[in-house]
């Protein structure tokens, strides 16, 4: 499995050969440092590389746990870090960048969603509703929620107003639609999750 750490820049579109519009997201993707090797031995049960995305400018913006860690393999600290699982054949210090990619792969982006904040059960579960005329005073409530003599309580996972958003999401089998490696772009087909400026997590198909 290939992967990079990168930003969301925004959406726009762009024109196919047929002349046809296609929408695509834009990513900026790396170059990303290879911060820590993890091999099967004493420490670590799996093989997977830590990777470092966006330097951090000032000093005094990095916490000392984290400047430790990159003082250790004498790299800049990065703002964000993640651990691409089954990525091999590299080591600490190298550079992973967008050129992994190439027009036409299929892809995996893992992002954090927009927060939502308190929802009802129509937006958050795509309730029907009650009538929303002549006088009813059912209209967007979640009506009953469990049974009377039976089991006399609320069934596990029942869909209840509550948090929105704001949480892990992937968007799987997106068509790569261009790669632009002078400036580290990475044009994908779609909507990815968050918003824009948002840190992704960015994984090759096999």
């Amino acid at each position: 499995m290939k992967g990079i750490l990168g930003k969301k820049i925004g959406m726009t579109q762009i024109f196919a050969e047929n002349g046809g519009i296609i929408p695509v997201t834009v990513i900026e993707a790396g170059p990303c440092k290879v911060v820590q090797v993890k091999e099967p031995g004493k420490k670590d049960a799996y093989t997977a590389l830590q990777l470092g995305f966006e330097e951090i400018k000032k000093e005094k913006n990095v916490p000392k746990a984290k400047a430790g860690h990159f003082k250790k393999v004498s790299l800049a600290p990065c703002r964000f870090l993640k651990e691409i699982r089954e990525m091999q054949e590299l080591k600490t210090g190298d550079t992973v960048t967008v050129e992994i990619f190439s027009k036409g792969d299929s892809i995996s982006v893992t992002g954090r969603s927009k927060g939502k904040g308190f929802q009802g059960v129509m937006k958050r579960h795509h309730y029907h509703g009650g009538p929303g005329s002549h006088g009813s005073m059912f209209n967007r409530a979640p009506g009953s929620i469990g049974s009377s003599a039976y089991p006399s309580r609320v069934w596990k996972n029942k869909g209840l107003p509550g948090h929105m958003g704001d949480r892990r999401v992937t968007t799987r089998n997106i068509k790569v639609v261009d790669v632009k490696k002078e400036q580290n772009l990475l044009l994908v087909k779609g909507a990815v999750p968050g918003s824009n400026g948002g840190y992704l997590i960015i994984r090759k198909n096999d």
